[in-house]
């Protein structure tokens, strides 16, 4: 790996981590010795790059540093073709129609020595088949999650019963032909999982449900891990 494309993959391992990042790791996947990516550190802080750190502690990046844009690697360009392929297929006609309008910026913007990367590109997604409707328009659902609002739903379990839930909508799910809203569901005091093409109708309410959306969806992922968990064996 060049010297300048290292440094690149430096920025890019602080701006995606969510804390100090030590030389160590950032050595294994660079796949470089810790006095290389020590000296690397120093040539960005003398290029003016925000980081902050010291050896033995770990290195940040600033909030707020950017870089031109789509300076991406012909490996990044596949991967957001592969997956704006793969949303195109299968996410809600509103994502869909995004998925494709990414792609079509992609074609757009990066040079021309990189664009056999999205016209023809070496990985994609099988064709999709029996694709369940959804019952619900799904883009609002997004909407209230993004604004933490409340959803009253008329859901249809798999035995055909009918029930109202009044929840508090957390993320969706897409899977290959179904997708699932995750929600707190004030009727059960708990998480659930609801299938988008079983819902019979829904009511998006301008009520705000009590948590901001994200401190929900950290509680959502404590209740994962916590039933991921190894249950402690009988003494």
């Amino acid at each position: 790996m060049r010297r300048a494309e290292r440094l690149f993959q430096i920025i890019q391992i602080l701006r995606r981590a969510r804390g100090p990042v030590t030389a160590d790791a950032i050595a294994a996947e660079l796949e470089t010795s810790k006095r290389s990516v020590y000296r690397d550190i120093a040539a960005l802080m003398d290029q003016r790059t925000p980081i902050r750190g010291e050896a033995g502690v770990g290195y940040v990046l600033d909030v707020g540093f950017d870089m031109p844009p789509l300076m991406l690697t012909a490996d990044e360009i596949e991967a957001a073709v592969l997956g704006a392929q793969w949303v195109a297929g299968r996410a809600d006609p509103a994502l869909a129609r995004a998925a494709r309008d990414l792609i079509a910026k992609i074609r757009a913007t990066v040079p021309e020595r990189l664009q056999p990367y999205v016209l023809e590109p070496a990985s994609g997604t099988p064709p999709v088949w029996n694709v369940t409707p959804d019952g619900l328009d799904v883009a609002r659902v997004r909407a209230s999650i993004r604004e933490g609002r409340k959803i009253v739903l008329r859901y249809r379990d798999e035995q055909g019963r009918t029930s109202e839930r009044t929840v508090w909508p957390v993320i969706v799910g897409y899977m290959d032909t179904v997708r699932l809203l995750i929600a707190w569901c004030e009727l059960r005091r708990d998480f659930r999982s609801f299938r988008t093409d079983r819902v019979v109708g829904a009511d998006f309410l301008d009520e705000l449900h009590p948590e901001r959306p994200a401190a929900l969806r950290a509680r959502w992922r404590r209740s994962l891990e916590a039933r991921a968990r190894p249950s402690p064996r009988r003494q």
